[in-house]
């Protein structure tokens, strides 16, 4: 089974985007947790969706978009992103690189639906 984390808080310490759940799943060791460099859209739930492995399964950390103008300030100066998940820091390998080209493919693109993609034009200032 594949837990979903809520990434819901986001600050930055040291030119890094850290990013924290309101609460963890408590079979979830943040000592097998690893990154995976990949994201995926959830369009119903307005959010992005970093993939991260925890042994034999994937643990879905979902960027809602509640904390996206931070995400667009940790784009646009650069930072690193990263997650705390039981006071151990993850970096979130590749966000970058996967959001931006996400929001590419987005803008303009009916198929993520309307909400998501006026959300996204928005928010992330394109044009």
């Amino acid at each position: 089974m594949n837990t979903r984390i809520e990434l819901v808080e986001a600050k930055v310490e040291d030119h890094v985007l850290i990013l924290e759940p309101a609460e963890i799943s408590s079979g979830l060791e943040q000592s097998d947790v690893k990154a995976q460099g990949q994201m995926l859209v959830d369009s119903d739930q307005l959010a992005f969706i970093y993939i991260l492995e925890s042994g034999d399964e994937f643990v879905y950390a979902s960027l809602p978009h509640q904390i996206w103008p931070q995400l667009k300030e940790a784009l646009d100066k650069e930072y690193k992103i990263a997650m705390k998940l039981n006071g151990k820091q993850i970096e979130l390998e590749n966000l970058t690189e996967e959001l931006r080209y996400l929001l590419e493919n987005i803008k303009d693109n009916a198929n993520y639906g309307d909400e998501m993609e006026s959300k996204v034009v928005e928010l992330f200032s394109l044009s």
